[in-house]
């Protein structure tokens, strides 16, 4: 008997020791991890999140540091809030982070696997980016078509013209969207697709927002791989509607000019679609699904970031009438009241200039850019970014870094007057574009068009708020879906008797807040299901 204890005594010892050493030899060779939240089980940190995920994170990381590491769900998730660290991601380890991470709501109609956005760095994206550089977002072309622009934006300043003396509101966010679109088709169809003066682009608007939308919300399959297949939330089953409503649309474009191409009646346009389709006919690096794909990227980022940009620039000028009162000041100044604006004459305003990078500093179009991924360990400040994990960096909070910036709450454009800092991924205090080699292409005309847009609508009328009511009182929100909106649009309402226009508050267009909030009742079945 005795023997037979000092048998399981050896082998206790023995167990014990083995698994110690294991111990110490796997925290020997683990990789070591960014600091981060204990996740809870099944759910991870989930319902840390909150209804405002880029906000959240931004006190998350006051805990945990600049760079965190989450579970969401079954997913490794790595967010950098900091300068230093989004410089190292998007710059100096660019390539290693040059992969998305791809939702699995673009999987429709394959999305994936034509679309820039989501492709990765080989040699299919560097023809479709090589595409859009050359033939839409060069400098040349550009030039060549700000005609074009000079006339979409007259458009849009004499539309609001007419609502004003027939006392009629309008929406700024509509009429630049409709503005935006116009432009956007007339450089690559050489048609209009909506009439500024007309409401038959509200359709079209709202499918682009719902694809937005649908794009942005969160979705389980994301988070838990298992249901992939079941899609719960139904959204790869709605965008892949809407993505077949837009298809259609773009192909019965492309038919149209393929039959003008063969009766010989084509020619004269020489835009962006006449462009691509003879790529498509000398080298077959692009075929026309990638056309219709490329044209889906175009339309959906070019046309409600601009007019949210925008339109969030026009309601901080109403909310901060001194900023107002100098930017038409030096409108009046350089320009003369009234008088319309040249793209050429953008550099003569740094003011105007000012104020875009402070709206974008404030309000980013996408305020965690578009998530990455990496394919293989990859070290950053000491800390292991663990394969497959995805990685998010929230432009939104580095914009609203205390230590960065002076007052980040509050709008004020004079402090980029002092500072060489500007959009275009070079300056990472302010990446409202990203960075690196999946820097937006639109960035090129985004900083023409926003900034061309604004000083003609600040230069062309007077603006203030309707009602007495005060600037400080203007009750606010902001809706995360990849862009995100105030909780009612501006509209603008004319007063014949003074020839001002008033801003006033409408209808609530959609809210489009994440609400994980809502499922816990989901994710507590879960967790039961795995105590089981």
């Amino acid at each position: 008997m005795e023997f037979f204890i000092f048998i399981l005594y050896i082998l206790s010892t023995i167990t014990f020791l083995k698994s110690l050493q294991l111990l110490i030899r796997s925290s020997r060779t683990s990789p070591k991890l960014p600091p981060g939240p204990v996740p809870l089980p099944v759910i991870g940190s989930l319902l840390k999140l909150g209804d405002k995920p880029h906000k959240s994170l931004a006190e998350l990381a006051k805990i945990y540091g600049p760079i965190m590491c989450l579970k969401l769900g079954r997913k490794t998730t790595v967010v950098i809030s900091s300068p230093a660290l989004a410089q190292e991601v998007l710059q100096k380890q660019d390539l290693a982070f040059s992969t998305r991470s791809i939702p699995n709501a673009v999987h429709a109609h394959g999305h994936n696997k034509y679309s820039t956005v989501w492709l990765p760095v080989a040699d299919q994206w560097r023809s479709l980016r090589k595409a859009l550089n050359s033939n839409i977002f060069s400098g040349n072309r550009l030039d060549a078509s700000q005609n074009l622009r000079r006339q979409k934006v007259q458009e849009l300043i004499e539309y609001a013209g007419k609502c004003c003396k027939e006392g009629v509101t309008v929406d700024i966010g509509s009429a630049v969207f409709k503005t935006s679109l116009n432009l956007l088709s007339n450089t690559i169809f050489s048609i209009d697709m909506a009439d500024p003066t007309q409401d038959s682009v509200k359709q079209f608007r709202h499918l682009i927002w719902e694809i937005m939308v649908e794009i942005g919300k969160p979705n389980f399959v994301d988070y838990f791989l298992v249901l992939e297949k079941i899609d719960p939330q139904g959204i790869r089953h709605r965008l892949t509607n809407h993505f077949g409503k837009i298809f259609e649309l773009f192909s019965q474009l492309i038919d149209e000019r393929l039959e003008l191409r063969r009766l010989g009646k084509s020619g004269a346009e020489n835009d962006v679609i006449d462009i691509l389709l003879n790529i498509t006919e000398v080298n077959g690096e692009i075929n026309r699904t990638h056309i219709e794909h490329l044209c889906l990227d175009i339309f959906a980022a070019g046309t409600d970031t601009t007019s949210s940009s925008v339109e969030w620039a026009m309601a901080e000028l109403l909310r901060n009438p001194e900023t107002l009162k100098k930017a038409k000041a030096e409108l009046e100044q350089t320009i003369g009241k009234g008088k319309p604006i040249e793209e050429s004459d953008i550099p003569r305003l740094p003011y105007l200039q000012a104020i875009v990078k402070e709206t974008m500093r404030i309000h980013p179009p996408a305020p965690l850019l578009i998530p990455r991924t990496v394919e293989t360990d990859v070290e950053v400040y000491g800390y292991t970014v663990p394969q497959g994990a995805q990685v998010l960096v929230n432009a939104w909070a580095i914009g609203h870094d205390p230590s960065v910036w002076e007052n980040p709450t509050s709008f004020m454009p004079e402090r980029f007057l002092d500072l060489d800092i500007d959009v275009r991924g070079r300056d990472f205090e302010l990446i409202p574009f990203g960075g690196g080699r999946r820097i937006c292409p639109g960035l090129s005309l985004a900083i023409r068009v926003i900034p061309h847009m604004l000083g003609s609508l600040i230069n062309s009328f007077d603006w203030k708020l309707e009602g007495g009511i005060k600037p400080g009182s203007w009750t606010w929100m902001t809706n995360l879906a990849s862009l995100y909106k105030r909780l009612s649009p501006c509209v603008l309402f004319h007063c014949l008797c003074d020839s001002l226009i008033f801003l006033v508050l409408g209808k609530c267009i959609r809210n489009v807040a994440i609400h994980f909030v809502v499922h816990v009742q989901f994710f507590s079945l879960l967790i039961r299901l795995t105590e089981l």
